[in-house]
């Protein structure tokens, strides 16, 4: 059966196994989650669970929500999260999953959203080269530099490296092994660094490796 839990990255630390070797780790706060909606291939023409995680005040939670919450019977939760699964027979609404879902060396794949670095130039962005600081250079020795389209086609061809906004997006990390779990504190160990700020919210799905 295929697994997936929300959770919060706590931090990164490392750990040694039993030969002394120090492993780097980065710590997640898996869970507890709790299944908000069952999706069936009846109703929905697929089927997948919806989980919720993290605790949020009535306040936050516009109406709509709030009766979707109220049609599960259960706890108002600040993130949302859709599992498409190929077996959802052993979930049902209201069930709680725990890290313990998961088991130490279960290979994952964690998904989060990198950090924000705001508006970036070519060089930072998409490690464009430099001008040399000679004379002659002028201002211009971090500047993009010819776009390389004349009168034809008189364009910007699609995909050529700008300036523009860095990071703040969805990245995903596959092939992480869990190195260790702690399921009464619901936290997960998994070797290496995953994507997102510190207390930035992840997902993370079993690693099915399709033939």
């Amino acid at each position: 059966m295929q697994k997936g839990i929300i959770g919060k990255k706590i931090g990164m630390t490392q750990i040694f196994d039993e030969a002394g070797k120090v492993i780097p780790v980065t710590v997640v706060e898996a869970g507890p989650c709790v299944v908000v909606q069952k999706k069936t291939v009846e109703n929905d023409g697929y089927e997948a669970v919806q989980l919720g995680f993290g605790e949020i005040r009535a306040k936050r939670v516009n109406k709509p929500l709030a009766g979707h919450f109220k049609k599960a019977d259960v706890a108002l939760k600040r993130t949302l999260k859709e599992f498409r699964f190929d077996d959802i027979s052993g979930l049902n609404v209201g069930d709680i999953v725990k890290a313990d879902t998961f088991a130490e060396g279960d290979i994952v794949d964690v998904c989060g959203t990198s950090k924000g670095k705001g508006y970036a130039g070519t060089i930072k962005r998409h490690n464009n080269a430099r001008l040399k600081e000679t004379h002659g250079t002028g201002p211009v020795h971090r500047h993009a530099g010819s776009m390389g389209a004349c009168s034809s086609p008189s364009r910007i061809y699609k995909g050529k490296g700008m300036p523009g906004h860095l990071g703040a997006e969805k990245v995903t990390v596959q092939n992480l092994k869990i190195v260790k779990i702690d399921a009464e504190n619901n936290l997960i160990a998994i070797k290496g660094a995953i994507p997102g700020p510190k207390n930035g919210t992840v997902t993370i799905v079993d690693c099915v490796k399709k033939a």
